[in-house]
């Protein structure tokens, strides 16, 4: 086996190593523990869901204030002002109603699409997200690994010091197992995670919804829930206004 199949193992392992500290350094922090706040539904739902999941809650609390409805054909339109609402997100999607939009659309929208990632980089500074930039690195330098390994096995073969089949695969499939593993890294943290994990041993989702008559628990179970919380407690506008299936 030539030097430069050593070599270029050695730099795709270095460059797996470099983003797995960068993964290690964005997934710091003390989160929320018990004795800290609760982040807000729509956060909740970013952590579990993503962007589409957040604007979903924030319809739920717009239309508990009477300021969205259901429009045609799965749409949700503007329904009045905003009234007294001061929640980022929620004012954000309702600006970007100037004409009915399916939430998938809406999600996008560029007011939305800003204060949702504005709630995003709240979470990734309380350490419940990883920030995207280190994630980006991360994602590129895993990426380039299998291929750095590549360069120096064609490098080799070329030269006509190639290894045989066995040993290319010794090499080659540990590189490429923790690159994938590195690539498939969620973007919550441990402690999102486990948040997530306690707020719905918390709060099981009932079996009625007569049992909740607080708007804001409501909201909190979408968070937790997503689909099976909005056929529970808000049947008919989740349909009408295709918030159903998130993804």
């Amino acid at each position: 086996m030539g030097t430069g199949t050593w070599w270029c193992a050695a730099a795709a392992w270095a460059e797996l190593l470099a983003a797995a500290v960068l993964l290690r350094g964005t997934g710091r922090g003390g989160g929320t523990g018990s004795a800290g706040a609760v982040p807000g539904p729509e956060a909740l739902a970013l952590l579990r869901g993503g962007r589409r999941a957040a604007v979903t809650v924030a319809l739920v609390a717009l239309h508990q204030h009477g300021a969205v409805a259901a429009g045609r054909k799965h749409t949700v339109r503007a329904n009045g002002g905003p009234g007294r609402i001061r929640n980022p997100v929620q004012l954000a999607v309702h600006r970007s109603l100037r004409n009915a939009l399916p939430p998938r659309a809406l999600a996008l929208r560029p007011e939305a699409r800003r204060a949702v990632d504005g709630l995003r980089a709240e979470l990734g500074r309380a350490g419940l997200l990883r920030p995207p930039g280190p994630r980006r690195a991360a994602r590129l330098l895993s990426a380039a690994a299998p291929l750095t390994l590549a360069a120096g096995l064609l490098a080799d073969a070329a030269a006509g010091g190639g290894p045989g089949l066995v040993p290319a695969l010794a090499l080659g499939v540990p590189v490429a197992v923790a690159a994938v593993a590195l690539l498939r890294l969620p973007t919550t943290t441990g402690a999102a995670r486990r948040l997530l994990a306690e707020l719905r041993e918390r709060h099981p989702l009932p079996a009625h919804r007569s049992e909740v008559t607080d708007g804001r628990l409501v909201q909190l179970y979408v968070a937790l829930y997503g689909d099976p919380a909005l056929a529970l407690f808000l049947p008919r506008f989740s349909r009408d206004g295709g918030l159903l299936d998130e993804r």
